[in-house]
């Protein structure tokens, strides 16, 4: 405890009381925080920089995908209270916590380390946790910083953070035991065992080589939400025929609920790749919500209610060869006819990656919209095979299955120069891969493409 120094800033604090549940359902126990009120803080003085990366879902696909190929362990870890170990830049005078008596209430506490509900308690977190693997002989990869790795002549060892969680695999399970003990010598955590559940996504094995990721209890939750937990059943999620529009009926009730129902959805999507497309259909909508917009994403809703048990499907591939599947709708946004952008990538036999995303500028004909979402598959390609590199992984020449004809002869022919100008940076970043012979552009008939929009 100590006086509040002149010009100093004070943040309020608050207990917080929680519930956690395990993956079954069933209460685990009951938490209780002292936590910030960090919408007192102000910005240069206490607090500077705040972002703290978390590890990518792809990132985390390829690693299970390398793990289950190579027989290798994979164990889940959480840190007890990570944000506590956090080490502050700079001190943060807190008010008193509620119930704390002290004979001066002019006193004030200064923390020296983080709190849950500062600002740069993520950062601070992720910066300590840094540094201890950095002590142990882990290097952060280049394309994902949140991935560490230890490579020796016998031994190979993979860290995956995601704030508190991490996930562990190696090829020895009495490595990746050493390394447990080790890292709790430096923070209170609990082994949690083989990976079963992780981020809200539920792990079940089969016979050692393959893995199904769901999340049934997410989505049973999301239909609880809603109401919707006994809705009938839909066979799809969206009527091919939709075209929704940023006008042209009623406005929703309550535009913070559709929000936030659509920004559930958006996190269904880690498991649900055919959810892409129609989810990043409404969430361009939330900005103005209305009735027409509300309906379809009842509609995904109940597609969802008779699909809750679906999931991903992870298994051992018998090579790493990169294939991707690349397509795009032509103007179909009535409001501004941009185009949607839509690739699939394979690690093996494995979906590692995919996108739904609007085009930024309008696309004057179907060739320059595939060439766009050609470059952007392009380039997801590349980051997946500088990772790999960096895991000591070695893959063939990635191949990209193009359903429009005209793109790929233009992707190799420096052909109809006068009117490709408009996306001529996106074509030539594909000419000279395809040039280079880094990437192979293989035409593929659109009754056998998978990322079909």
């Amino acid at each position: 405890m100590t006086s509040l120094p002149p010009n100093a800033n004070l943040v309020g604090c608050k207990w917080v009381f929680k519930r956690k549940f395990n993956a079954d359902g069933f209460l685990e126990r009951y938490k209780a925080h002292l936590v910030a009120k960090g919408f007192h803080q102000r910005e240069g003085l206490d607090f500077f920089d705040t972002f703290s990366p978390v590890i990518k879902q792809t990132t985390i696909r390829i690693v299970l995908t390398i793990a289950l190929s190579s027989c290798w362990p994979i164990h889940q870890l959480d840190i007890n209270n990570a944000f506590l170990h956090g080490e502050l830049d700079s001190p943060v005078y807190m008010q008193q916590p509620p119930g704390f008596s002290s004979s001066d209430s002019s006193q004030v506490c200064c923390l020296h380390k983080a709190i849950y509900g500062l600002k740069q308690a993520p950062r601070s977190w992720f910066q300590k946790l840094s540094l201890t693997l950095l002590n142990m002989g882990f290097l952060p990869s280049k394309s994902d910083t949140s991935l560490f790795t230890r490579f020796t002549t016998t031994a190979t060892l993979f860290i995956l953070i995601y704030v508190d969680g991490i996930l562990v695999t190696g090829n020895s399970h009495a490595l990746v035991q050493l390394f447990i003990t080790q890292l709790s010598s430096h923070f209170a955590l609990k082994d949690l065992g083989r990976l079963h559940y992780f981020l809200g996504v539920e792990v079940t094995w089969h016979a050692n080589t393959s893995l199904h990721l769901s999340q049934s209890k997410y989505i049973c939750d999301l239909l609880h939400r809603t109401d919707m937990l006994h809705a009938k059943p839909q066979p799809t999620p969206m009527v091919s025929s939709l075209r929704l529009t940023a006008d042209g009926s009623t406005s929703v009730e309550d535009p913070t609920f559709f929000r936030s129902i659509v920004g559930a959805l958006q996190y269904v999507t880690i498991t649900r790749p055919e959810l892409s497309f129609v989810v990043n259909h409404v969430c361009q909508y939330m900005h103005k919500p209305q009735q027409s917009h509300w309906k379809a994403v009842k509609r995904i809703l109940r597609y969802l209610a008779g699909t809750s048990s679906h999931g991903l499907l992870l298994c051992s591939s018998p090579s790493y060869s990169i294939i991707g599947f690349s397509d795009s709708d032509w103007a179909t946004d009535l409001d501004d006819r941009k185009s949607t952008t839509g690739y699939c990538i394979f690690l093996g036999l494995n979906p590692v990656s995919w996108v739904s995303k609007k085009q930024k500028i309008v696309s004057c004909s179907s060739t320059k919209a595939e060439c766009r979402s050609v470059a952007a598959a392009l380039t997801d390609m590349i980051w997946i095979q500088s990772l790999l590199h960096e895991l000591w992984i070695r893959s063939t020449t990635p191949r990209l299955y193009c359903d429009n004809l005209s793109a790929v002869q233009l992707a190799a022919n420096p052909i109809m120069h006068s009117r490709s100008k408009h996306f001529e940076l996106d074509l030539h970043f594909v000419r000279d891969h395809v040039l280079a012979k880094s990437l192979t552009l293989i035409h593929l008939p659109s009754q056998f493409q998978v990322a079909d929009i």
